[in-house]
Order: structure tokens, then sequence, then C-alpha cells
């Protein structure tokens, strides 16, 4: 089939594949605001608990004694609030947009916060998605952000590259699960960070095991990990494995993830403060 057509269709133009994507001027933080260093938390497929990990840094973060941010640019499917027990709209004044505060003193914003009801669905088009997230860092007043975590969604599509491109990301760190495709997942997303010149923290695997109630024997549930083998052929580090833990669900429901206890990702934390 030619370039001309597809699906049995015929194109009307030629498609201009984008081999790298051309870089635009970075949008401006609000004058208001002070941000030292941007994280993206990032995956390759959804269904690997990226949130999860994204709300877990926060919280590690913020027990080191930095001041933590959460840019929740998951726009159709942002679950960071409630995992914070954050459910009031968002304020601001004439200056701009107020983040949330969460008991511990995390700063947030999230599209959750400007919809009239937490389940109304996000039916919005691309451009309108991508022209949130940016939003969310030229009208947020930040306040002395030492870290802020940007919890993108799944996947190498519009809001990722908005990111990469409108937002000055100094490092992204990579979520996985155990599973055989975690090779073709991984490289990805390190591929797309690659093309954007964003250097690659590393890896995070969620899932990792389950620790027995019993015994205490950390149970493979999902099968035996190859994380390590396909990190070491892309020269970045592994970073932290989480439990597959009820506890931790628990939590995010009754909106206290600020109480899990565990230092998983301290080496991540660290990493993410230092760059």
């Amino acid at each position: 089939m030619s370039e001309q057509e597809a699906s049995g269709h015929k194109l009307t133009r030629p498609i201009k594949r984008l081999d790298k994507p051309e870089e635009p001027e970075k949008a401006k933080l609000h004058p208001e605001s002070s941000v030292k260093k941007v994280i993206g938390v990032v995956s390759g497929k959804g269904g690997v608990g990226k949130s999860m990990v994204t709300e877990l840094l926060a919280v590690t973060l913020q027990r080191q004694g930095f001041n933590v941010g959460i840019l929740d640019a998951d726009v159709t499917g942002p679950s960071i609030p409630q995992a914070f027990g954050i459910h009031e709209r968002a304020t601001g004044s004439d200056s701009g947009i107020f983040p949330a505060v969460t008991r511990t003193g995390i700063q947030l914003i999230s599209v959750n916060m400007f919809l009239a009801n937490e389940t109304d669905p996000v039916v919005w088009r691309g451009p309108v998605i991508s022209g949130t997230v940016t939003q969310f860092w030229t009208d947020v007043i930040w306040d002395q952000v030492d870290v802020m975590l940007v919890d993108m969604p799944p996947g190498t599509g519009d809001v990722p590259l908005t990111v990469f491109q409108s937002i000055p990301v100094d490092g992204i760190i990579v979520v996985t699960s155990p599973q055989d495709l975690v090779r073709m997942i991984v490289t990805k997303a390190v591929n797309m960070a690659n093309m954007m010149n964003i250097p690659v923290l590393g890896v995070i695997e969620n899932y990792s095991y389950m620790v027995c109630p019993h015994c205490g024997e950390e149970l493979p549930v999902f099968g035996e990990s190859h994380l390590q083998e396909a990190a070491a052929e892309m020269g970045i580090p592994v970073l932290g494995r989480l439990p597959l833990d009820p506890a931790l669900a628990g939590l995010v429901d009754d909106g206290r993830i600020e109480e899990a206890a565990g230092d998983w990702l301290l080496d991540a934390a660290r990493l993410a403060a230092t760059i």
C-alpha cells in the first residue's frame, strides 16, 4: 500500500513522518512561582500503577525535607487528588490559580479540581488536553517547590510530547511491571525521552512481588522479573521495586497515601532531588 492510501481510503496528501519533533519555546512559569526541579513519571503502557509511584515518590521526598509539587498531567484519568484526600474545587485570585495543599504540605493540581463533579468524564480533544497541562505550569502559583513531579498519561502521545516540549523537564523516571513485554515498553519510553533530549534517571518496577502474610516470603505473583537485564541493556539503573500490597490500595481509596509506610523509593527520591 502506498503512502497515499490507508485502510482503503485515498489520502489527500502524503503522510509526513516526524522523526524528531521540533523544539518550540518553553512555556514560562508563572512569575510568582518557584520550581527548582521537574521530574516526569512516565510509562509505556497503562495499568502499571504509575500514579501510585508518583504519589509514593512525592511522600518519600516530602519526608526527606523537600517541598514537593505534583502536576497531574493524566487529564483523562486524574487519580492523584483522591489518593491525598483532596476533593475541593480549585481556588485562585487575579494573579493565578492556587494548588491544593495536602495534610503534609504537598502541593498538587489536577483537572478533577475544576470539574463540577469528580466523576464527570473529561471528554476533550487532544489540543484542549495539552493546553490544560501547559496552563498548570503557566497559570498555577507554585510556592517554593524543590521537586515537581509530573504524572503523565501512559504511552507516547500528545500530552507527554507537550510536557517534554513545553516544560523544562530535568529528567524522567519510567514505571513498569514484571511482564515479558517490559523490554519493549520501557524501550519506547526511553527512546521518546532520548528524542527529546530528556535524561532518563532510571526505572521503577511496580507489582514486583507480594509478601506472604504467613511466612514473609516475597512471591513474584506476576512472574519472574526481567527488568534488571533490560535496564542493563539500556544503560539505566533500577531505582526501586514496589510490592503488590492491598494495604497501599486501601490507603489510596481512603485518601491517606501519606500514611504509607516503607522506604521502597528512597533511592529514586534522592536522585530526583539532586540531579
